[in-house]
């Protein structure tokens, strides 16, 4: 394993900013595959850079015991904004930027919008693959999955179902994606996964094991390794859902949402999740169904919300005809 500091700036405040990156050498002939771990883009996002220490380790140990299993090179990135990890905050401190809306052609050069473009032109001549791991946000719990805009979806699914998610969610295209990772790295014909999983400013140990496992078992798939941990767990198939695979619930109140059902959980339309209610009057103010068949994996943690907040999300067994 290599360690290399792949970045140094001084904040406006006086601290440095390093942003490392760990990389694991193809043993001897050119590298089959060159794929790329990106995590901490979101400094209160603490799952991928679990995720990431749990590849480390794990690679390290291959390396050192079995070195001809590496055919293929592997780039980590476990702390890509190194600030808002420290303060575990969403945004960079002092300049309230967000990082991963500053990917790809952007105008300025403010300290953030330097590392960023840094970042992405060294991710980009070291990759052939990469994965961008992301948790969800303070409001929300998301069982681990794989996020693909429609576009790139033929070349992305087969290589997503590597990944041990729980589902493989094919949505259209938005103007908020058009400065991420993800997107310039895909619009520049390198394919780059976009995991979503647990909650922010948490660690979702299970979650991460899944993932952990999934990504080890997706450089298998590449050829990238030529040999995998005798206590690999099976497999799993994740569901794959497109735009109308997807329903959600909202809140027609405001109020205190009160959860009744578990991320992951099957239910049935109209099947009762939670209640929002009013604490000030002791009312409750609606009963919140699932809004059909399928299988839970959004789900509010935050319970202070407001009328049309997002409550849920079901990835549905079918989905309903035009």
């Amino acid at each position: 394993m290599k360690t290399q500091t792949l970045l140094t700036r001084r904040s406006p405040l006086g601290a440095s900013v390093n942003i490392i990156k760990q990389t694991f050498s193809a043993h001897r002939h050119k590298p089959v595959q060159r794929v790329s771990f990106v995590s901490g883009l979101h400094g209160d996002e603490f799952e991928g850079p679990y995720l990431c220490h749990r590849l480390i380790h794990a690679l390290r140990q291959i390396q050192e015991a079995h070195p001809e299993a590496f055919q293929g090179e592997v780039h980590v990135y476990p702390a890509a904004n190194p600030p808002a990890l420290n303060h575990g905050t969403r945004l960079w401190p002092f300049y309230g930027s967000d990082m991963n809306r500053m990917m790809g052609p952007h105008p300025g050069a403010p300290l953030p919008v330097q590392l960023s473009q840094e970042l992405f032109e060294d991710i980009q001549s070291s990759s052939d693959l990469v994965v961008d791991i992301h948790a969800s946000n303070l409001h929300l719990k998301e069982l681990p999955q794989i996020r693909i805009i429609e576009e790139f979806s033929e070349e992305l699914v087969p290589l997503a179902l590597q990944t041990h998610a729980d589902l493989i969610w094919v949505h259209p295209m938005a103007g908020v994606f058009e400065s991420t990772l993800g997107y310039n790295l895909n619009k520049s014909n390198i394919p780059t996964l976009v995991v979503e999983t647990g909650i922010c400013l948490r660690i979702e140990p299970d979650f991460v094991d899944r993932l952990f496992h999934g990504m080890l078992q997706l450089l298998h798939h590449l050829g990238v390794l030529t040999s995998l941990p005798s206590d690999m767990p099976p497999a799993p198939t994740p569901q794959v859902v497109y735009p109308r695979g997807v329903a959600q619930s909202n809140a027609k109140h405001s109020g205190l949402f009160v959860s009744r059902a578990k991320l992951g959980q099957r239910v049935g339309e109209d099947e009762i999740i939670g209640q929002v209610l009013d604490p000030v009057e002791g009312a409750v103010l609606e009963e919140v169904t699932a809004p059909g068949n399928g299988i839970l994996f959004t789900l509010r943690e935050q319970p202070a919300v407001h009328s049309g907040a997002l409550l849920a999300r079901v990835a549905l067994n079918q989905e309903p005809k035009p």
